[in-house]
């Protein structure tokens, strides 16, 4: 059986073809977007309509067309070819999913965030799948198989975080322009946000003034047919949540290094930053694993636009054998067990404690981790998923 897959050069795409090809799949791909991102939707229709009816005519017909995250243009076209358009978000906010083509019948999205799959259930109840994401764990042995006695100076922490401070992705401060009470309301609200765990209430907090006064300030999405009005949502994920997640990491990140050793791997504007150890960039493939393996503490700090589930860094940290204590998520309990294969916090405060005390204990900290590798391994893995995956096809 064949599958045709769309792909734009998502990390995620090498372990899910992977997957698939190891569960007997032919996976064709379409590549050009992946080197040339200024392909048009009408581009893409063609490359993909090509390769479908090419097929068709072959009399080998693919069973579905896959991507990662949602394109509201192949969607429209699997509709009108009659074949099934699988796509797996992989982030929050998507707001490709706001197009009307969400409630194609011909559609199979699987979403990541529970969140995120219930607000599209509403809208396509037989084409929305909740579907956590998980790790290529077979990859990450041959990463952490490969590491050297230099490795072992180069990437050791006591704490590590790898990541964006989102300061070159944040577009918040477009709207200090906004009339001083809404932009001053807009954020206490995030402040309030930055004190809570788990829990996402900035969309439920905004008024149909404030979202008035702050969509004279904000970028259009240009799309002509979408399912709702997208301002509040946008204001709420892609303004505020960038804002916050910049504050969140700052103010995290500071607090920590004064207490103990921080290095951090980015390529974001560092100058908020005191006595934080900034190590540059570090490759994905090839050099994040190890700095999973070799640091005492992973850190994962959570966009909040990711309202219930939990992000592709959790599963890496642990599938490369590292240590990792992540912000708490209403999904985290649906699938670790918090002080057995992975650690949590709900403040500043609680972080700070429970950095020290594993700092101190070594083989708590050691058994923990390696508890939390086996659960990937074993339940948490991309084959499994991908499994999952075409069982609900």
């Amino acid at each position: 059986m064949k599958i045709l897959i769309y792909r734009y050069g998502s990390i995620y795409e090498p372990a899910v073809i992977g997957a698939f090809t190891k569960l007997g799949l032919t996976c064709d791909e379409l590549n050009e977007e992946v080197t040339n991102k200024k392909i048009s939707p009408t581009q893409r229709v063609e490359l993909v309509s090509k390769a479908i009816l090419s097929n068709m005519d072959a009399g080998t017909p693919y069973l579905f067309v896959f991507s990662i995250n949602f394109y509201p243009d192949i969607s429209a076209l699997c509709q009108r070819l009659h074949i099934k358009y699988v796509c797996w978000s992989v982030d929050c906010p998507v707001l490709e999913l706001f197009s009307n083509e969400i409630k194609n019948e011909y559609n199979r999205i699987f979403l990541f965030d529970r969140h995120q799959y219930q607000w599209v259930q509403k809208y396509n109840q037989s084409g929305a799948f909740h579907l956590p994401l998980a790790s290529d764990v077979e990859r990450m042995d041959k990463v952490i198989a490969d590491i050297s006695e230099s490795d072992r100076k180069k990437f050791f922490s006591d704490i590590a975080f790898v990541g964006s401070l989102y300061s070159e992705k944040n577009k918040y401060p477009e709207l200090n322009n906004m009339e001083p009470f809404a932009k001053g309301y807009l954020d206490g609200v995030i402040e309030a946000q930055l004190k809570v765990y788990g829990a996402n209430f900035m969309e439920s907090a905004l008024t149909d003034k404030i979202v008035d006064e702050a969509s004279k300030y904000m970028a259009k999405y240009n799309t002509e047919s979408i399912v709702e009005p997208m301002e509040r949502f946008l204001l709420a994920h892609a303004y505020m949540g960038y804002e916050l997640a910049y504050r969140e990491r700052v103010l995290t990140l500071n607090t920590l290094a004064k207490f103990y050793k921080v290095d951090l791997y980015t390529l974001s504007d560092t100058s908020p930053l005191v006595n934080v150890n900034n190590k540059g960039q570090a490759k994905t493939l090839t050099e994040m694993p190890k700095i999973f393996n070799l640091s005492k503490i992973n850190l994962n700090m959570t966009m909040r636009p990711i309202e219930t589930g939990l992000p592709l860094r959790i599963f890496d940290i642990l599938s490369s054998g590292g240590f990792c204590m992540t912000n708490f998520q209403e999904e985290l309990l649906d699938m670790f067990t918090i002080g057995e294969d992975i650690e949590a916090y709900s403040s500043i405060e609680e972080l700070v404690d429970k950095c020290g005390y594993y700092l101190e204990h070594d083989d708590i900290r050691r058994n923990i981790a390696a508890k939390g590798y086996e659960k990937v391994k074993n339940t948490h893995n991309i084959l499994n998923r991908m499994a999952d995956m075409i069982r609900n096809l």
